[in-house]
C-alpha cells in the first residue's frame, strides 16, 4: 500500500509541475503589449521617423520616405511611395478597394524572417475584391480590417500607395488578442462601375 500512495504522490506532483509549466508559457497580455512595443520599436529604429504630419500634406515620397507618425499614440506609422490622385481623393462613405501584403514585425524581431501574404497578387477568386467603406464603424465588413488601414485616406487620394506599420489595437482585429504588429504594403482604388 506504501508503493501506491508514493507513486500517487509522485503522480499528484507531476501533474502539478506539469500545470505550473504550462502557466509560465502562457504570457498576460501586457507581456504581449511589451513585446509587441519592442518589436516595433526595433523595426522603426533601422528606418527614418518622422514624429509629425508635415504641413500642407506635403509627404516625402519612396522607399527612402521616412515613416511619419500617424496618431499621438504612435498606433500606425506611415511611408507613402505614391500619393496617388489629389485631385480624387475618397470621401467619408465611399467604397473603396485595396490590395495589400503584410509581414508580421515580431517573427522579424524574434528570428530575422517573416513570410508576406496578402491579396496583392490574387487577380482572381474572391480575395482580390478586398474593401471597406471609408469610415465607416459599424460594419463587420469593414472594421474586420481596423481603423489603421484607412488612415493614409484622409491625406492621399486614389491609386496611392503606401507601406504602414500598425499595431493590433488598429490592425486587422484578428490579430488583436496576439498583439501582433504588421508592416503592410496596401495600394488603394476606386470603385469601377
Amino acid at each position: 500500500m506504501r508503493l501506491n500512495s508514493k507513486i500517487s504522490i509522485f503522480s499528484f506532483l507531476g501533474v502539478m509541475l506539469a500545470l505550473f509549466s504550462s502557466c509560465e508559457k502562457t504570457k498576460s497580455y501586457s507581456e504581449l503589449l511589451k513585446e509587441e512595443e519592442q518589436a516595433v520599436n526595433w523595426f522603426l529604429a533601422q528606418k527614418k521617423v518622422a514624429l509629425e504630419i508635415p504641413e500642407n500634406n506635403d509627404f516625402q515620397i519612396g522607399e527612402d520616405a521616412p515613416f511619419y507618425r500617424m496618431d499621438p499614440d504612435g498606433f500606425v506609422y506611415m511611408q507613402v511611395i505614391r500619393k496617388g490622385d489629389l485631385e480624387n481623393k475618397p470621401q467619408e462613405g465611399d467604397r473603396v478597394y485595396f490590395r495589400f501584403m503584410r509581414q508580421n514585425i515580431k517573427s522579424l524581431y524574434e528570428s530575422g524572417s517573416a513570410i508576406w501574404e496578402g491579396n496583392a497578387t490574387d487577380f482572381g477568386g474572391t480575395s482580390s475584391s478586398t474593401s471597406f467603406i471609408l469610415g465607416n464603424t459599424v460594419l463587420t465588413t469593414t472594421t474586420q480590417f481596423g481603423e489603421g488601414i484607412q488612415l493614409p485616406l484622409d491625406y492621399l487620394g486614389y491609386d496611392s500607395e503606401v507601406n504602414l506599420v500598425i499595431k493590433s489595437n488598429e490592425g486587422f482585429t484578428s490579430d488583436a488578442s496576439q498583439c501582433v504588429p504588421y508592416l503592410y504594403n496596401v495600394r488603394y482604388f476606386k470603385a469601377q462601375y
